[in-house]
C-alpha cells in the first residue's frame, strides 16, 4: 500500500471529500453531498490563501483521505507561527490501515516546512476514537476550545452576550 499520493485538492476531488466528511453521525447532519455549490465557493476562498493547504491522499486514482491544515502567524509564544489540523477523514475502506497516520506525518512535516513552532490537531468532543487515534499520535489534549455556532448579527451587540441569536 505504499502507492499513496498526498497533494493538493482538486475541484474533481469534492464529490469524495464531501462524501467522506458526511460519514459518521455528526457529519451526517452538518454536511450536504447533494449540493457541492458552498463547498466549491469555500474550495475557491481557501485557494486563494496561502496559509491553507487542504489535501487530499489518493490510493489507485481513487480519493480515500483528506485533511486542513491551516497555518497561522501569531504574536504569542514570541511570535511563534502555529498551525492547526482539522478536517481529517479517511474512507471507510480505508481506516486502520494507516492512512490516517501518514496524512499527520505529512502535516506535521508540512508544518515544519512551514517554520510551526506548534501544531495543533482539532477533534469533536463526540469524536471519541478520534482522540484515541490523536492521543497515540503524540498529540495530549491541552487546550479548551469554546465555540459559537450558528454565528448570528446579533452576537454581543449592544447586551454584551448572546443577544438573542438562538431564540
Amino acid at each position: 500500500m505504499s502507492d499513496l499520493e498526498i497533494r493538493p485538492v482538486a475541484e474533481t476531488d469534492l464529490d469524495a471529500v464531501v462524501a467522506m466528511l458526511a460519514d459518521d453521525p455528526l457529519g451526517a447532519q452538518r454536511e450536504s453531498p447533494d449540493d457541492l455549490t458552498p463547498y466549491r465557493a469555500a474550495l475557491r476562498r481557501l485557494a486563494d490563501d496561502p496559509n491553507q493547504h487542504v489535501v487530499v491522499a489518493v490510493r489507485e486514482g481513487r480519493v480515500v483521505g483528506t485533511l486542513q491544515l491551516t497555518v497561522v502567524p501569531g504574536l504569542s509564544r514570541r511570535g511563534a507561527t502555529r498551525s492547526i489540523i482539522e478536517g481529517v477523514r479517511i474512507h471507510a475502506d480505508e481506516r486502520g490501515s494507516g492512512l490516517g497516520t501518514q496524512l499527520i506525518q505529512w502535516a506535521v512535516d508540512e508544518s515544519r516546512r512551514q517554520d510551526c513552532r506548534l501544531v495543533q490537531l482539532t477533534s469533536d468532543v463526540t469524536r471519541e476514537d478520534a482522540h484515541v487515534f490523536s492521543v497515540g499520535r503524540g498529540f495530549p489534549p491541552t487546550l479548551v476550545v469554546y465555540t459559537v455556532l450558528n454565528l448570528c448579527p446579533r452576537f454581543f451587540h449592544h447586551t454584551g452576550g448572546w443577544g438573542g441569536c438562538f431564540t
